[in-house]
């Protein structure tokens, strides 16, 4: 039996996953409508464009520190220099850009490699416990921590592509506009980037990078074809593809970006039906776990109630 202390603690518990969960959905409603008001007041001119916002306090001063700690590590020449290009590759095609974000990471490791063991041995309750009991729970820990930051970015990178292959036609029909409305092709990456920062900043920040390339580098080609190798993304790797076709072979820029989204909406749409198409199969299971013993009852039901009283009298 629980105590009274013990429900205490467990409604005080509800109750706090109850506000932080509400506190969490405010705050995440607040924000897009502070990033709607925000995008348009910049698209009818009566405020500039926000810049990016700087983290300030004990969180700053917290990522700070493990920048620090992972630069220092990284620099240090413990981790082999391929092992470093493959973390950086992997940090850009999630969204994380230049070295801090790779320091970062590499610091986050670190901390929590030693900080969850650390913590697990003041928190947990292993005081009375066996040496090989407690060396296996913080050597558990430990490789929690280590992997931890890789779970978490894996899965922030396959969040970040999943927004850009759907956010992509978007972008796509904007350059048609664009190429439309006479302007080049850096014009028009550059217009899409700027005109997508607040709707959907993935592609905005993936087309913005492929403008600064092209404006710092003499071989256009290569800046074209780096917006898909930055990412690993098929239809990103297309784009980059039929856009430098179209300046090496003077083909009409506006069909082929037509034809493209065509192609990327209808592929959209063939994932969407198969996803449905899984629909019953993955509903099976639950039909006959909790729907069919429902109808055994209501159907068979009074037909054995009938049998056990035949019997009892």
């Amino acid at each position: 039996m629980i105590g009274l202390s013990g429900r205490i603690l467990f409604a005080a518990g509800a109750g706090w996953l109850v506000i932080l969960v509400g506190a969490a959905f405010l705050l995440r409603l607040a924000e897009s409508q502070r990033r709607l008001r925000r995008r348009l007041a910049y698209a009818s001119g009566t405020a500039a464009a926000e810049p990016g916002r700087r983290g300030a306090g004990a969180r700053g001063l917290a990522m700070a520190a493990l920048t620090g700690l992972g630069r220092s590590i990284g620099q240090s020449g413990v981790l082999p220099a391929r092992t470093v290009a493959e973390l950086q590759q992997t940090l850009a095609a999630s969204g994380f850009r230049g070295s801090d974000g790779l320091w970062l990471f590499i610091g986050a490791k670190i901390a929590a490699f030693v900080g969850l063991p650390l913590l697990g041995s003041f928190v947990l309750p292993l005081g009375d416990a066996r040496p090989a009991t407690r060396l296996v729970v913080l050597a558990g820990l430990a490789a929690g921590g280590l992997l931890a930051p890789d779970m978490i970015v894996r899965r922030i990178r396959s969040g970040y592509l999943a927004r850009l292959e759907r956010h992509l036609p978007d972008a796509l029909d904007l350059l048609v506009i664009c190429a439309q409305a006479g302007l080049g092709l850096e014009a028009a990456i550059e217009r899409v980037a700027e005109e997508m920062r607040e709707s959907h900043r993935e592609i905005a920040r993936e087309f913005a990078f492929a403008a600064h390339e092209l404006q710092i580098t003499a071989d256009t080609r290569q800046a074209l074809l780096g917006l898909g190798r930055r990412t690993g993304l098929d239809s990103l790797k297309r784009l980059a593809a039929t856009l430098a076709q179209s300046l090496q072979y003077g083909t009409p820029l506006s069909a082929a970006l037509r034809t493209l989204s065509a192609e990327m909406r209808q592929e959209m749409l063939t994932r969407f039906e198969e996803r449905a198409a899984r629909l019953p199969v993955l509903l099976t299971l639950p039909m006959v776990v909790f729907i069919l013993p429902c109808i055994f009852i209501v159907v068979a039901g009074p037909a054995v109630i009938r049998i056990m009283h035949a019997f009892g009298h």
